[in-house]
């Protein structure tokens, strides 16, 4: 491994929790775990002294915390995004179960930033958010019941990435490039659907779902910064060809 230590690429990122209590719950989990980066998409009620009771010796991490406004700016800057989700989602998004997700994590945290999603705790996170993410994770649970607490996934999952770091089965680093960062891949998926639009390729009426296909595609390939230009520089002189004709 790189002398980088993976786990301080990964941020923890709650979308929309209700409960302050989860907060500070989240926060204690990571810690103990060795991972310090929480950021709270439009939480509900923070700062909150039952975030900071229930953090219990992880205050620190809330003192820090990252409180953003919408998804995309807690993730923008991210080379991966996994989200978690309970239930398995009709969408073209690969899946893996969390100790798979916790060995991938840790390979893409020696190349750049990662983030880890979680939902609300009433409905997890939409499909919209869901779809901004590059995988989904789930942890595997009971048949007869599968509900986690937030905080409850946030802990299984920092302890999987804890020991895929120390090395009980983490994967070896890939020689490459540096990853895209989401916000380069998102503005390479909108490059794109103008591109699609324009040649009648894309009707905007009747998507089928394409967009939707193309974004597990490339996701899939786990796109680098120097690929990302040289897609941005196809489709661009495509955009000239077609003002010339």
């Amino acid at each position: 491994m790189s002398g980088v230590d993976p786990l301080s690429r990964v941020r923890v990122v709650l979308v929309g929790t209700s409960h302050p209590g989860n907060i500070g719950s989240a926060a204690r989990a990571m810690k103990t775990m060795g991972l310090t980066r929480l950021v709270l998409i439009a939480p509900r009620a923070f700062p909150h002294p039952e975030a900071d009771s229930l953090a219990s010796g992880a205050a620190d991490l809330l003192a820090v915390a990252r409180v953003c406004a919408t998804l995309e700016e807690g993730i923008g800057d991210a080379a991966l995004a996994v989200g978690f989700s309970a239930r398995h989602r009709n969408l073209s998004l690969p899946e893996l179960d969390v100790r798979a997700a916790a060995g991938l994590i840790v390979t893409e945290a020696q190349r750049g930033e990662v983030a880890l999603v979680f939902g609300t705790e009433s409905v997890g996170l939409s499909n919209e958010d869901l779809m901004k993410c590059q995988r989904c994770a789930w942890i595997p649970t009971s048949d007869a019941y599968g509900s986690l607490n937030l905080a409850a996934a946030v802990q299984v999952a920092a302890y999987e990435l804890h020991i895929a770091a120390s090395g009980g089965g983490s994967r070896q680093t890939e020689a490459g490039f540096a990853a895209a960062s989401l916000e380069e891949v998102e503005a390479f998926y909108a490059h794109l659907e103008q591109n699609l639009t324009q040649a009648g390729f894309l009707d905007p009426a009747q998507p089928r779902r394409l967009m939707e296909r193309l974004r597990r595609l490339f996701g899939r390939a786990r796109l680098e910064r120097e690929e990302i230009n040289i897609l941005r520089g196809i489709l661009t002189a495509w955009d000239g060809m077609g003002r010339r004709r």
